[in-house]
């Protein structure tokens, strides 16, 4: 019977995610509209409300075509895998008590946050495509660069007593009040993860006519749509409860996307060669010096 429960949870769940992944495009869409001062998308339905349906459909009744000269067994592939491991970090989190509860689901986190960057090099190498191969590339440099940063700067949490597993995250402190620096870091490292604006070099319109996922389109193109919006999702949530633990984790991780959001609308793209200077020179530096001297005090706090 429980585990009957369990993946009726599982189920819910992901289409949880899926549903917010739909109406969280929308609100994008009607943020960026309120920064740019134009209306949002306001003609299917009321407020626009069906627009993300309607989009599903347009992609998904699109004829899908494979490229000349791709790889066509992994170009139909990656898709699918970004999106399966997009839903499954999710079952890390203790959404329900007791329900797939970790004792190191940290570590379960980064390790599967870590295989994204794979998806996306394929994704681009298997294209046959020059852009996309630029992109992959970038987006390559780009994600392990911060992945370095994203797992020192949760170390620094675990190095304060907050531990592995997330179930005890939800009882933690207010640590994004104290540690203003080290959270301003964070959402750079996230940006940065997420490809979003204003470090979206992997998906470069201007430059690389759309990156790795150039050669994508219709019902592929909507899966990799919806794997990334799901990490935004996913991320905001850590950041709710590793940053900001307590009772209004929903709420907390909402303000989390939508600051997400609202840079896209306000900040100008950065340069790619300043954006990978900023992670070793800066923030890198800054989070080892840090977690030096923390563990410095804590072995001078032992021997007394």
């Amino acid at each position: 019977m429980k585990g009957m429960c369990d993946v009726l949870l599982l189920v819910i769940v992901m289409l949880g995610v899926l549903v917010g992944v739909a109406f969280l495009t929308l609100f994008e869409r009607k943020v960026l509209g309120y920064v740019q001062c134009r209306s949002g998308p306001n003609s299917v339905g009321v407020c626009g409300v069906f627009q993300p349906f309607s989009d599903a459909m347009s992609l998904l009744s699109k004829e899908q075509v494979s490229v000349v000269g791709s790889n066509y067994f992994l170009y139909f592939l990656v898709p699918g895998g970004g999106l399966v491991l997009s839903l499954v970090m999710w079952f890390l989190f203790p959404l329900v008590e007791g329900f797939l509860d970790l004792r190191f689901g940290l570590l379960f986190f980064l390790c599967c946050s870590s295989l994204g960057v794979y998806f996306i090099m394929v994704g681009g190498w298997s294209s046959n495509s020059s852009y996309g191969v630029l992109g992959a590339y970038r987006a390559v440099a780009q994600t392990i660069s911060y992945e370095v940063s994203m797992a020192l700067i949760l170390l620094l949490v675990v190095a304060f007593g907050a531990g592995f597993d997330f179930e005890l995250y939800r009882f933690s402190l207010w640590f994004g009040v104290g540690w203003g620096l080290v959270f301003v870091a964070w959402l750079v490292t996230c940006l940065a993860e997420l490809n979003r604006t204003p470090f979206d070099f992997a998906e470069g319109e201007s430059e690389l006519v759309s990156g790795f996922n150039v050669e994508y389109a219709g019902g592929l193109f909507a899966l990799i749509f919806i794997s990334e919006y799901a990490n935004i999702f996913l991320l905001g949530l850590v950041t709710s409860l590793v940053f900001f633990g307590g009772g209004e984790v929903v709420l907390s991780m909402l303000l989390v996307v939508v600051c997400f959001l609202v840079m896209r609308g306000t900040v100008a793209r950065y340069r790619y060669d300043k954006l990978m200077m900023l992670v070793w020179s800066s923030i890198l530096f800054s989070v080892l010096m840090l977690l030096v001297l923390i563990f410095g005090v804590l072995s001078w706090w032992w021997c007394l």
